[in-house]
C-alpha cells in the first residue's frame, strides 16, 4: 500500500524518531571531525541543536501543522549551537516555512520545502563551501525536485530514493574538499543530516523506533551567563515564583509592543527575558502574581510550556538536603538551559545593571581566561568556547540581560559566529555588534582595540583591523591517527594548530608548543602570549617561557593563566 501525504501527527513523529537517531550517533559523528582533537563538537551541535525542538514538539498538545512547524522552527533556532547546529536550525526553518502552509504534505510540496530549506541555510552562511552539510542538503532538494517533476507520488518510494542520493552525495564531500579526503572522513555535517532523515524514514517504514524525549540537564559549567556570583539567602528572594511560558501569537508583536511587555513585567517582577520572533515569544519572570503575568500574556496569544517554580519552597529544600549531606554551599545562578526554557533563571534578584551605552559579551573558557575578560571590563561571560559551543538562545540571554545601547559580542572562536549573528538578528531593542573573533587570543586584542567615545561602526572597524593581526594557536592531543596537512599523526600525539591548519607534530608538547610558535612568529613579531591550561603548572609554564625567549629573543614573553580544560596552552603573536 503507497502513501502519498504526510500529515502533521506523522510527521512529528518522524521528526521525534530523527532527533532520536542523531542523539544515538552523535558520538560517531562527532569522530568524523577532520582534526583529531578530543573536543570534536559536530554531532554533539546538532544534536543539541535538533532536541531543543524536540522536547517541545513531544510536550505539544495540538495536532495542527502550522503549531508543529512553528514549535520545530523556533526551538532549533533558539537551541542552534555551532555552525552546523545553525545550518541545521536554518534547514529546519526553511522547510517549515512551506510545510506549515498545508494540512498535509505530498511529494510536490516536500519538493518545494526543500528547496526553500537549501535556500534558507545558503543565505544563513556568509562564504558557503562545497563538501559540506550544504553540499548535502542540495543534492536532497535538487532529487526531491527531480522525482517530484518526473510524476514521484508515492511518499515511501520518494524518500527512498532522495536518501540514497543524499547519500551518493555525501560519499563524494571528501573529492570536494582535500582535507576531507586527505582525513579519509566523510563531512560530520552531511552526515549528520542524513542520519535525521534515516531515522525519519525507519519510523515512517514502520520500524520500532522509541521517540521518547528526556528531559536533559545542562553540562556542568557550560553555557552559563556569569556576572560576577553572589550567595543566597531565602530573605532575599524577592520575588518567590520563577514563572515561564511561551505565547503562540495571534496579535502583532513589533519592536514597541514588546518594550511595553517588558515594562509591564518589571513592574511586577525581575529576571525578565523576553525572546520573541514573529511566531511565539518565550517568556521569564520573576513575580509574586504569576497570574498577573499570565493574563497580560493572553493579551496577545495562547500560552504553552507553562512552568512555575515556588523558589523560596526550593531554596528551603536544597538547604535542608545540602545540610543533610553536609555539603551546605552558597548556591550559584540558576545554569541558562540550552533547550525548552526562556532561561536566565537567576536564583537572586540581583541590583538592576547601570545603563551603559556600549557593553561587551565574551565566550570564554576556563577561569583565568574569564579574569582576564572581566578585568578588561566586559561585562559578561559566557562559558563555553572550544569545548561546548553555546547556543543562540545562551546568546541572546546575555544581550536581553544587559541595560546598555549597544552590545559588542565576541565569539572567540569560528564555530560561534554563526550562532552569534544569529541571535543578533533576533535582537530588535539593541544594536548588537558581532566582532568575528575566531580565537580567545584575538577577544583579547579586540577589548584592548575598543576606543570609548567612538561610534559602534568605528570601534567595530578598529578591532576587526587589530584582531587581523593576531595570529594564534593551541595545543591538544590527537584522539585517533590521521594524515592532515601532509602531517601524519598518531593516536596521543601532541598537536600544535594554527588559524590555517596543523603546525606542529609531534610526542613532545614542549617542542610541539615551539615549533608551532616557530612557524607563528615572524620578523614583525613583537609580542607572544601564552595562556596555560587547567592541566599545566605555573612553574612548567614559565619554563617553557624562558625556551621560548631563547627562541625569540627579540620577543616579550607574556605568560598568563588561562585555565581552560583539553587544550595545555593557547598562544597569540602579534
Amino acid at each position: 500500500m503507497s502513501n502519498t501525504t504526510i500529515d502533521s501527527i506523522l510527521l512529528s513523529k518522524m521528526f521525534l524518531a530523527g532527533a532520536k537517531s542523531l542523539d544515538a550517533k552523535k558520538e560517531w559523528i562527532n569522530e568524523l571531525n577532520v582534526f583529531p582533537v578530543p573536543d570534536g563538537d559536530t554531532g554533539t551541535n546538532m544534536t543539541m541543536t535538533i532536541m531543543s525542538a524536540a522536547k517541545e514538539v513531544a510536550t505539544l498538545n495540538s495536532d495542527d501543522m502550522v503549531t508543529l512547524c512553528k514549535t520545530i522552527s523556533s526551538g532549533s533556532l533558539r537551541g542552534a549551537r555551532g555552525n552546523s547546529g545553525v545550518i541545521l536550525s536554518q534547514l529546519l526553518r526553511g522547510f517549515t516555512k512551506v510545510a506549515k502552509e498545508y494540512e498535509t504534505l505530498d511529494v510536490a510540496i516536500i519538493a518545494q520545502a526543500c528547496e526553500k530549506a537549501v535556500e534558507t541555510a545558503y543565505k544563513a552562511v556568509m562564504k558557503p563551501k562545497e563538501g559540506t552539510i550544504l553540499t548535502v542538503a542540495k543534492g536532497i532538494s535538487d532529487k526531491a525536485r527531480e522525482l517530484a517533476d518526473a510524476g514521484e507520488t508515492d511518499i515511501n518510494k520518494f524518500i527512498e530514493q532522495v536518501i540514497a542520493y543524499g547519500n551518493e552525495v555525501l560519499e563524494k564531500t571528501p573529492e570536494m574538499l582535500p582535507v576531507l579526503k586527505q582525513a579519509g572522513v566523510v563531512d560530520s555535517g552531511g552526515q549528520g543530516l542524513m542520519v535525521v532523515l534515516q531515522g525519519a524514514y525507519d519510523l515512517m517504514c514502520g520500524k520500532d523506533v522509541d521517540i521518547t524525549v528526556m528531559e536533559s540537564t545542562v553540562t556542568p559549567g557550560v553555557s552559563k551567563v556569569d556576572s560576577y556570583k553572589e550567595s543566597l539567602d531565602s530573605e532575599d528572594i524577592k520575588f518567590g515564583y520563577c514563572t515561564e511560558f511561551i505565547i503562540m501569537l495571534e496579535k502583532p508583536f513589533n519592536v514597541k509592543t514588546e518594550i511595553d511587555f517588558k515594562k509591564y513585567l518589571e513592574s511586577i517582577g525581575d529576571s525578565i527575558v523576553v525572546v520573541a520572533d514573529d511566531e511565539i515569544v518565550k517568556v521569564h519572570v520573576h513575580t509574586n502574581d504569576p497570574g498577573m503575568a499570565i493574563q497580560k500574556a493572553l493579551m496577545y496569544g495562547a500560552l504553552s510550556n507553562m512552568k512555575i517554580d515556588n523558589m523560596r519552597l526550593e531554596h528551603h529544600e536544597n538547604l535542608v538536603k545540602k545540610n543533610a549531606q553536609g555539603e551546605l554551599e552558597a548556591i550559584e545562578n540558576v545554569e541558562i538551559s540550552a533547550v525548552n526554557k526562556a532561561n536566565v533563571a537567576e536564583a537572586k534578584e540581583e541590583p538592576a545593571m547601570e545603563h551603559k551605552e556600549d557593553a561587551f559579551v565574551a565566550i570564554s573558557v576556563g577561569d583565568g581566561m574569564d579574569e582576564i575578560f572581566k578585568s578588561l571590563g566586559v561585562d559578561l561571560i559566557i562559558s563555553g568556547g572550544q569545548t561546548m559551543n553555546p547556543s543562540t538562545e545562551d546568546i541572546l540571554n546575555a544581550i536581553e540581560k544587559l541595560n546598555a545601547d549597544n552590545v559588542f559580542i565576541l565569539p572567540n572562536n569560528k564555530n560561534i559566529i554563526l550562532a552569534a549573528n544569529q541571535a543578533k538578528d533576533l535582537t530588535e531593542d539593541k544594536k548588537v555588534v558581532v566582532i568575528p573573533t575566531k580565537t580567545v587570543p584575538q577577544g583579547i586584542t579586540a577589548v584592548i582595540s575598543y576606543v570609548p567615545g567612538n561610534s559602534p561602526e568605528e570601534n567595530e572597524q578598529l578591532m576587526c583591523e587589530e584582531i587581523a593581526n593576531v595570529k594564534s594557536g593551541e595545543v591538544t592531543y590527537a584522539v585517533r591517527d590521521t594524515v592532515i596537512d601532509d602531517k601524519e599523526i598518531k593516536s596521543g600525539d601532541y598537536m600544535g594548530i594554527g588559524d590555517a591548519g596543523i603546525l606542529s607534530v609531534g610526542a613532545d608538547m614542549n617542542t610541539v608548543v615551539l615549533d608551532m610558535i616557530d612557524e607563528m612568529a615572524d620578523d614583525s613579531t613583537e609580542i607572544i602570549s601564552l595562556y596555560y591550561g587547567a592541566d599545566i603548572t605555573e612553574d612548567a609554564a614559565n619554563a617553557l617561557s624562558e625556551e621560548i625567549s631563547k627562541r625569540h629573543s627579540g620577543c616579550d614573553i607574556e605568560v598568563q593563566y588561562g585555565g581552560q580544560p583539553i587544550y595545555y596552552y593557547i598562544v597569540s603573536a602579534e
